[in-house]
């Protein structure tokens, strides 16, 4: 199984070189070791599933990302289901409701027109019949940079930290982080038409940690960033079941994503 999340070794090497740059400065440039190239990185594939609990064929897309999930990993196939839109639901006094105003400005903002339905890497919206030889083809593509994600619980916040590598020319675009939970047990439309009270949604979207639209961002090749995030937890969250998901995307779609677990 391929772990996109992770550095490949070219890459350790890379950052042990950095680092003795660093520690011996009296090296002379000249001497010091540079960056090589070993091939493309490994793209991982983001799916931004929108989905609804009033949805009735969304339990169908659902198990389309279990088979991709099961075939490629989730942390090569990344799936988030955003619940936004016309069949989304914002609960009542009797039931708990997933739909968020961002899961609604997402919705709108990509101009969807039905759940379900889903942004393969930001390549326009694919039906969920669609999804499994619309992820093959993106995993095919190079990408141009790595990510690693590192998060833990400290006190009331989930503490994030990513390192970035360029592997391939300059890429910029904008740098988005979500936070995840899985194993939510809230109502949800079934196919036949039955409302299921003890339904699990999995991969949801709780927040966007770093904007709606994420922030700038910028690496050229062979450049490590890093960056650091904070995010405060809602009492409501399992804080057993969270992970959190960083992408960096632009107008020509997701370049490079990653999924890491948060740690208690």
């Amino acid at each position: 199984m391929r772990r996109c999340c992770f550095f490949i070794i070219s890459f350790f090497n890379f950052y042990i070189a950095v680092m003795l740059m660093t520690a011996c400065s009296h090296i002379d440039e000249a001497d010091r070791l540079i960056f090589v190239k070993s091939g493309p990185s490994v793209r991982c594939v983001l799916l931004e599933d929108f989905t609804g609990q009033r949805c009735v064929n969304c339990p169908r897309g659902a198990e389309v990302i279990e088979q991709l999930q099961e075939k490629y990993g989730d942390s090569t196939f990344i799936a988030v289901g955003i619940h936004g839109g016309p069949l989304a639901f914002k609960g009542n006094d009797k039931l708990m409701g997933l739909a968020t105003d961002f899961g609604d400005e997402y919705f709108n903002h990509w101009n969807l027109e039905y759940q379900p339905v889903g942004l393969v890497n930001r390549h326009g919206a694919v039906n969920y019949t669609d999804w499994a030889a619309t992820v093959k083809e993106e995993l095919e593509r190079p990408a141009t940079l790595t990510i690693k994600a590192e998060a833990d619980i400290m006190g009331d916040k989930v503490d994030i930290r990513l390192t970035m590598l360029g592997t391939d020319g300059t890429t910029s675009g904008k740098l988005q982080i979500w936070l995840l939970e899985d194993g939510i047990k809230a109502m949800q439309l079934m196919p036949n038409g039955t409302a299921n009270s003890d339904y699990v949604h999995n991969h949801v979207l709780r927040t966007p940690v770093n904007g709606i639209w994420g922030e700038d961002f910028t690496i050229k090749e062979a450049e490590i960033k890093t960056t650091h995030h904070t995010q405060i937890l809602d009492p409501a969250w399992n804080t057993a079941n969270l992970s959190i998901v960083a992408f960096v995307y632009n107008d020509q779609g997701v370049q490079q994503a990653c999924k890491g677990k948060v740690n208690m």
